[in-house]
């Protein structure tokens, strides 16, 4: 070799270059020692578990963007068996690992997420499965769709409207998951007629945290049907629902009528939910507006109602109210019945209403315009950069005896001078309509409301309304009232003890009996709360 020979510097940096993709394929495949065990890696499933950063930043963030909790990998599942395998290897592990599912990831407070283990990518079983994971079935004395968990309820309702058939209970927002919806409840403006999406399920599977599939009804291992059906993904991960259908309406007449009298509103808002479907109308809810004037348009993202020459009214009489409440009432028709009889009768429902002389506009939409309402107001943040932001959501329910102390100290109170960050709802609902079998906790009242504060903010002044809510919670148990929170966030053990009440030790039970290990679900933080 010729003295003084140098390796030439671009081949050098080649070498590097090399070296370093070598070593971030490896980090893509491999599991840190520490976190998972090494057996992992000899699964079937393992060239669908990913470490890389890109993969497991995005399974640590929700749409509450409040909080981050890294997982070690994120499965990306071609089918039911990666999971249940997944489950079943951590459930036989000597050192036993976190798993939790994700849909959309629209949790609020890190409930879809799992510090240091495995979250599950819903989603991608229907990257696998197009077109085979919702069916729908015409017996027409039990017409149901089959859905998949990781299923969009926009998706259902498509596939059941080609059938001119519709599931009975919805969410506002239709881009959740089947799983993750059936996990909490899933409410709606529905929800005094038909109960929550909850109320409406015939059969699932269910992977246990055992790793077991098991198929459950209520007449079959009717102990974990109930026991997921509201149970926060504490007892296994949901893969298919079956969930009842009625007939789909064509369209429907959407109503709002504003009032100013707090007495008025939930009186008239009772007395519409009292009413049974035939006799009735199909939809009631109810939101809070303040400000207006200082907040520009009186929509909002959840629908663009008002058109232009409402804005100056409706601003008019907020400046001389202050505080307004708005009355949305929807009933739903055929497309062989014409608009004209519609509105007859809905003069019968609303007539006799308080609402302000002059304020009851009127929309005719598509019925699935209507359920999907929010999506174009989703888009229009999404272009403006302002979905991506924190959500200091706070959803309670509150009994109805307790409604008009909650008004005074949180609406006509703390909130009356807030800033606008976002739709303040409010509506009952009827006890009756939901199953005390299941793990959801309401309050014990015939009547209780539904207050959702859907607040946003940016990255720098989402404390000043997390403070708020602070407050406002602090208020209620000063108060007296008996609020339960939905969508729930607590800190501790004991507050979940107090969340759940007489239904604590059943809910213990069924806990150490599924998922006996604690593996599902940790973000939750129910038992691994102090």
């Amino acid at each position: 070799m010729a003295k003084g020979f140098r390796i030439p510097s671009y081949f050098v940096v080649t070498i590097i270059l090399i070296a370093r993709l070598v070593s971030i394929i490896g980090k893509l495949r491999r599991p840190t020692t520490s976190l998972l065990p090494l057996e992992i890696q000899s699964l079937d499933l393992a060239n669908r578990l990913y470490f890389n950063t890109d993969a497991t930043t995005m399974a640590s963030i929700d749409f509450g963007r409040l909080t981050q909790a890294v997982p070690a990998a994120v499965l990306y599942p071609s089918s039911i068996d990666d999971i249940v395998n997944l489950i079943r290897f951590s459930y036989n592990s000597s050192t036993p690992f976190n798993i939790a599912a994700r849909g959309r990831g629209h949790s609020l407070r890190g409930q879809a997420m799992a510090l240091n283990g495995v979250v599950v990518d819903m989603r991608s079983l229907n990257d696998h499965n197009i077109g085979k994971r919702i069916v729908v079935s015409l017996d027409p004395l039990n017409c149901y769709v089959d859905a998949g968990g990781e299923q969009l309820w926009i998706d259902v309702l498509r596939a059941t409207l080609d059938h001119g058939l519709a599931p009975k209970s919805w969410t506002d927002y239709l881009y959740l998951t089947v799983g993750g919806t059936l996990s909490n409840a899933g409410i709606s403006g529905q929800a005094f007629l038909h109960g929550p999406q909850i109320s409406n399920v015939y059969e699932m599977d269910v992977i246990t945290g055992r790793g077991e599939i098991v198929t459950c009804s209520k007449h079959t291992n009717s102990e974990l049907f109930y026991a997921v059906l509201g149970g926060l993904g504490q007892f296994g991960i949901i893969t298919r629902a079956r969930i009842a259908l009625d007939r789909a309406p064509g369209r429907v007449r959407w109503v709002r009528m504003l009032y100013h009298d707090f007495y008025a509103f939930t009186r008239d808002q009772e007395y519409l939910i009292s009413m049974s479907g035939d006799e009735g109308v199909d939809y009631v809810e109810g939101s809070v507006m303040h400000n207006i004037v200082n907040q520009g348009s009186v929509n909002n993202w959840r629908s663009s109602f008002f058109t232009s020459t409402d804005h100056p009214r409706i601003n008019s009489i907020a400046t001389h109210y202050g505080t307004i409440y708005c009355l949305e009432v929807v009933k739903y028709y055929y497309g062989h019945v014409s608009v004209n009889i519609v509105d007859e009768e809905l003069e019968i429902f609303l007539n006799g209403l308080s609402y302000i002389p002059g304020f009851k506009l009127k929309k005719d939409v598509l019925y699935v315009d209507f359920l999907n309402r929010v999506r174009s107001g989703e888009l229009r943040l999404h272009a403006q950069g302002l979905w991506e932001v924190p959500h200091p959501w706070l959803n309670l329910f509150v009994p109805k005896s307790k409604i008009f102390d909650f008004n005074s100290g949180v609406f006509d109170g703390i909130l009356r001078n807030s800033k606008d960050a976002g739709p303040v709802l409010i509506f009952p609902m009827n006890q009756n309509k939901w199953d005390d079998m299941t793990s959801a906790v309401i309050p014990d009242e015939d009547v209780f409301y539904s207050i959702g504060l859907l607040r946003s903010s940016d990255l720098h002044d989402w404390k000043y309304l997390e403070d708020q809510n602070k407050e406002i919670l602090k208020f209620c148990k000063e108060a007296g009232i008996k609020i339960k929170q939905y969508l729930h966030h607590y800190n501790t053990k004991s507050e979940w003890m107090t969340h759940f009440g007489s239904k604590w030790d059943l809910f213990q039970e069924r806990k150490n009996k599924f998922d006996p290990k604690a593996i599902l679900s940790p973000g939750q933080r129910i038992f691994t709360s102090i």
